[in-house]
């Protein structure tokens, strides 16, 4: 039941980045956490304030205006004390150039008691912004 739940919050997550809204997934973030976009780009490095994380997101939003998730499998492993949920993915985007492009990859994320203390990013393709 608890795994069903979280499986059904990371998709409202999922959809709310999709939609251009970043708040939910800020609001999730415990005290303490880190946020890492794998890669060398303007995406790409490591974050642990919600405001660096906060002016990430609006930098996604600036270089991928029309972002879109397809979630493809969601992985959840452990109790409220402490989960990992591997999201699997296709990204679908124009950029600020009107090309579209997709891409695939996975995002980890650890919870604790429902809040998220790690999430790391993982394009299957560097992306090149």
């Amino acid at each position: 039941m608890y795994h069903t739940y979280v499986q059904s919050r990371v998709r409202r997550l999922f959809e709310a980045v999709s939609r251009g809204d970043s708040d939910p997934v800020l609001s999730l973030f415990a005290r303490r956490f880190e946020h890492v976009f794998l890669g060398s780009h303007a995406l790409g490095g490591s974050r642990t304030t919600l405001a660096a994380t906060r002016e990430w997101y609006a930098r996604l939003y600036r270089l991928l205006p029309d972002i879109r998730f397809d979630l493809t499998r969601i992985w959840v492993s452990g109790g409220p004390w402490k989960t990992t949920v591997v999201i699997e993915w296709n990204e679908t985007n124009s950029g600020t150039d009107n090309v579209h492009t997709t891409n695939y990859g996975i995002h980890a994320l650890e919870l604790r008691w429902g809040r998220a203390t790690r999430l790391i990013i993982c394009p299957a393709e560097p992306l090149s912004l």
